[in-house]
């Protein structure tokens, strides 16, 4: 249980680092008895920060949906995080990186939701079934702690180090396509930085948002029709920064790319 007036502080510490694109030493060091669930708490007390100023919803993140990554983190579940606006960058701008910390990218499947969907018993099928269309997406992660270095409460606390996320052109119905079959190959510079494929999201994309759906159920949340969902990492990140370009090109839903100035 958060102590009264203490979550206004670390919500203060985080908003300010963020918008100060200064690093920061984790909560936990200050807070070493902070839960999950406290981090969840304080997650959302930040994004109503944000939204209070201006930001408006735009979806859903989810983070650590591979086996190899909760090994390193030594947790046996996912994360989310939420979407917002201001978050939302274009192929055709460059990311500016004067306003990021240390930023890697994550190629992602991102979901555009057709319909409202809550619940706690939520499975794969469904969320296909409330799905309108899927496309390429790479996500921005920076996280604002310190030399990267942070624990699971400290990353769910700090919105799964959101910083932007970009969505291809390509928009195609899920039912055309096999999820957890999709390769990737991501290129930085021109030259192959990494690759993977849709069964590296917890066996196939839709069973990771099924968790996040049943997650947010248990707090009287879901998701929104119109939400775009990033379904979570093709395969590791990839540091990048000024002068930088990428390009993540997947089977059967085209590319999305990305430069740096």
């Amino acid at each position: 249980m958060i102590v009264k007036g203490t979550d206004i502080e670390i919500i203060d510490y985080l908003y300010s680092a963020e918008n100060e694109v200064r690093e920061v030493v984790k909560v936990t060091d200050r807070y070493p008895d902070l839960t999950v669930e406290d981090a969840y708490e304080l997650q959302k007390q930040l994004i109503e920060r944000k939204m209070s100023n201006g930001a408006k919803r735009a979806g859903v993140k989810l983070g650590l949906t591979s086996k190899a990554k909760q090994n390193m983190m030594g947790v046996n579940e996912a994360i989310y995080g939420y979407l917002l606006s201001n978050m939302l960058a274009f192929e055709w701008e460059q990311l500016d990186s004067k306003q990021l910390i240390h930023p890697k990218a994550e190629p992602e499947i991102a979901f555009l939701m057709a319909e409202d969907l809550q619940g706690t018993d939520i499975t794969a099928e469904d969320v296909l079934k409330a799905v309108q269309y899927v496309a390429p997406a790479i996500e921005i992660i920076d996280s604002r702690y310190l030399n990267f270095h942070f624990t699971l409460v400290d990353v769910v606390a700090d919105n799964c180090s959101s910083s932007r996320f970009i969505v291809g052109s390509k928009w195609v119905k899920p039912e055309q396509l096999d999820l957890a079959k999709i390769g990737m190959v991501m290129s930085k510079n021109g030259e192959v930085a990494t690759v993977g494929s849709g069964a590296a999201v917890l066996g196939h994309p839709a069973e990771a948002v099924a968790w996040a759906v049943n997650k947010l159920g248990q707090r009287q949340e879901g998701l929104k029709k119109g939400d775009i969902v990033l379904t979570g990492a093709l395969s590791e990140a990839v540091a990048f920064t000024e002068g930088d370009s990428f390009v993540a090109q997947f089977d059967g839903l085209g590319s999305v790319s990305f430069t740096c100035k």
